[in-house]
């Protein structure tokens, strides 16, 4: 019997194809088999038409976001990371997404060039060797690659595995004290709560290495990672070479957020991150959203 959450995919997965294909298939990049003749439609005509589609499926997205995500992030925290060049509009929304249904972003925590663009690896290597010998025993794994042992200090400075958060500590408060001093990254709140979840917004493209290593660190401590970008940054950029690394075994990558219908999927991907479920969703992803 179909179930209405697979009636829920299945339309997801239509409007998903309408919204991006559909943009694709009416646009230069169309393959042209039959000669055009006085019925074949302008391409300004072809390009609205597309644009209307698209437009559909976001006012789809939104209308279906009660249902798919209804109030499943009450109670839930959530930090947002970003990289260089993010778009800043897509933070405001994403930000008003999560407390709409019922989150709470603890901070905002920017990564800096210095940290994701992969020439400052020494850097990378003293900071994080150091910041081991004044942890607590066992916290973070001493022998894991520079980038990967860094990744667990972020997590340790932004995440928990407590879905409501906890307050920082003394730990936390050293993290990103020496996160800021290095140039490595920022905080919008210094004693903001560790959070749950944490949600990656991608910018401009960066090493795709990097990134994972960085995430995958991330992973290891917090609750759950979400990592998202745009639609150009599935197809050769940054989140491309994430879902390439082997660090996507252990993530959720999101694209296509540069769209409402991408960002819905993206609070999806929040609500069962928490759960083990790993996997890559969006226009360009192995499937359209995940449902656990």
């Amino acid at each position: 019997m179909i179930t209405y959450r697979h009636h829920v995919v299945s339309l997801v997965a239509v409007f998903l194809a309408l919204a991006v294909g559909v943009v694709l298939g009416g646009g230069p990049l169309a393959e042209r088999t039959l000669e055009a003749t006085d019925d074949t439609p302008s391409t300004s005509a072809s390009e609205e038409r597309a644009l209307e589609q698209a437009a559909y499926g976001d006012a789809f997205a939104e209308a279906a976001a009660q249902r798919l995500v209804g109030n499943r992030l009450d109670g839930r925290t959530v930090a947002v990371v970003t990289t260089p060049g993010v778009d800043e509009g897509l933070v405001t929304a994403v930000t008003a997404d999560v407390t709409d249904r019922g989150g709470e972003v603890t901070a905002r925590y920017d990564l800096l060039d210095t940290l994701v663009d992969g020439g400052s690896t020494s850097l990378v290597d003293t900071l994080g060797t150091q910041l081991v010998t004044e942890l607590d025993a066992g916290t973070v794994d001493r022998g894991a690659s520079s980038y990967v042992r860094i990744g667990q200090l972020l997590g340790l400075a932004v995440g928990t595995t407590n879905a409501g958060g906890v307050a920082a500590d003394l730990d936390t408060s050293t993290i990103r004290d020496s996160l800021a001093g290095a140039d490595l990254a920022t905080s919008s709140d210094d004693e903001a709560d560790r959070a749950g979840l944490v949600l990656v917004l991608l910018g401009d493209d960066t090493d795709p290495d990097v990134l994972a290593a960085i995430a995958s660190g991330v992973s290891a401590i917090a609750g759950g990672v979400v990592v998202a970008g745009s639609t150009s940054s599935a197809r050769g950029g940054t989140l491309a070479g994430v879902r390439e690394s082997s660090a996507a075994d252990t993530l959720l990558t999101v694209d296509g957020v540069q769209r409402p219908l991408g960002r819905i999927t993206a609070l999806v991907a929040l609500t069962v991150a928490d759960e083990g479920q790993t996997g890559a969703y969006g226009p360009d992803g192995d499937g359209p959203v995940p449902l656990g």
